[in-house]
């Protein structure tokens, strides 16, 4: 996955001026362009090329320097998605291209979030992108299959996914740190996205009930422990924690509406089961770093998860990768990696299409490799190549192998 960047082209220094200004006043806005183009070599549903970009427009507000109210912050970010979809070419499920989605206008996030004195406990409301924090692994950020980012255990549950790209619900998320590397949170939010271009259930339907998320994290990070109110000690969105070298988290999740059974019919059609749930174990270990504080890392990373077969496709997902930062000569903030996604069809599901006569293979798997070039400290390029074996597990199906350049640019 690309990152964020925050600064505009050098010779924009007007526009540079204007933004430290306003950031001086507590008012940071930010305007982020997204574009990947998808051409799918062999195999998958069809041959052919997909470009699909996505527009990010952001306001990040500072209560302390506007209100002086410290610890008050507020964020809204407008999105804009549009272009093709690379996964109509490669055929797979699990969604190669991470900034992919159908087409839309719509508000993506907008909450009000204040960290209590001393920075144990954070509180935040709104429209909140779970993905943000929960599930979440800094090395399996670069890679651009979706299932890196939230595996589709979770991704493709509930009734059109839960909070998090390209459709979010509202809620409330806190988050405690009993210690400086030890993170609890938890959120709770409507069981239905605000918007889905994917239809089903409202938010404000009585039948949507809620989406409750929770994770406990255990951080190594550098250097000795700092006192409450520094900034290792701060918690939440934008807290700007120092990068972490190890981390281990366990997390799950509960729907508390109901969802038809994929394979087992009652008297009146599918059998309802009141109440969907799954948990995941997510990992990030530092193989290599010099003792030189040189930009130089080795990572590797592993994500496992389990879901509700009963009610959605994939009752399991597996994804595991290495990524290394730094070894290129002069290019200290280039990353390149190899990563490994398997979503594994549930039970329910495989005896629904084996009832209606279709064939399926158990399991879909991608394999990636990436590189991400830091062109300017407002333009990124990533050239990606991955290998779907099984794509959507459709048997007929060939193996695909997609090519993508996605770039980020940042003003």
């Amino acid at each position: 996955m690309l990152v964020a960047l925050a600064c505009a082209p050098a010779s924009a220094q007007s526009q540079d001026d204007v933004k430290a200004a306003w950031t001086a006043q507590g008012i940071s806005p930010a305007i982020l362009y997204q574009g990947d183009t998808a051409a799918n070599l062999l195999g998958g549903a069809k041959r052919g090329v997909a470009y699909s970009g996505n527009l990010h427009g952001q306001l990040s507000l500072d209560g302390g320097q506007l209100l002086g109210v410290p610890g008050l912050t507020a964020f809204a970010d407008g999105l804009s998605v549009h272009g093709g979809q690379p996964s109509g070419l490669s055929g797979d499920a699990q969604g190669i291209s991470n900034i992919a989605a159908p087409a839309t206008v719509e508000l993506y996030e907008a909450w009000i979030q204040y960290n209590f004195p001393g920075n144990w406990i954070s509180l935040l409301a709104g429209r909140y992108d779970i993905n943000t924090e929960f599930y979440r692994l800094r090395a399996a950020d670069l890679f651009l299959n979706s299932s890196f980012g939230i595996g589709p255990e979770l991704s493709q549950s509930g009734f059109a996914g839960p909070s998090t790209f390209p459709d979010t619900s509202a809620g409330l998320r806190i988050t405690y740190k009993p210690t400086p590397n030890i993170i609890v949170r938890a959120a709770a939010l409507t069981g239905a996205p605000v918007d889905s271009a994917l239809g089903g259930a409202r938010p404000t339907a009585p039948d949507s009930g809620a989406l409750l998320v929770g994770e406990v994290a255990f951080l190594d990070r550098p250097g000795p422990d700092m006192p409450p109110g520094m900034m290792r000690s701060l918690i939440g969105r934008a807290s700007t924690l120092a990068p972490y070298d190890d981390k281990i988290a366990l997390g799950g999740w509960y729907y508390t509406a109901s969802f038809p059974d994929l394979s087992e019919a009652g008297a009146s059609g599918p059998l309802r089961h009141r109440g969907s749930g799954g948990a995941y174990l997510i990992a990030e270990k530092l193989l290599y770093a010099p003792a030189d504080n040189s930009a130089e890392r080795v990572s590797t990373f592993l994500q496992a998860g389990l879901g509700d077969d009963r009610v959605d496709r994939f009752g399991a997902y597996l994804g595991f990768g290495a990524t290394a930062t730094g070894f290129v000569p002069g290019r200290p903030n280039d990353q390149f990696g190899f990563g490994f996604a398997m979503g594994r069809n549930g039970s329910h599901f495989m005896e629904s299409q084996a009832s209606a006569g279709i064939a399926e293979k158990g399991a879909e798997t991608a394999f990636e490799a990436t590189y991400l070039a830091q062109i300017t400290d407002w333009l990124a390029v990533q050239p990606d190549l991955q290998y779907v074996v099984h794509p959507n597990t459709d048997p007929k199906t060939r193996d695909a192998l997609v090519f993508q350049l996605q770039f980020e640019v940042s003003l």
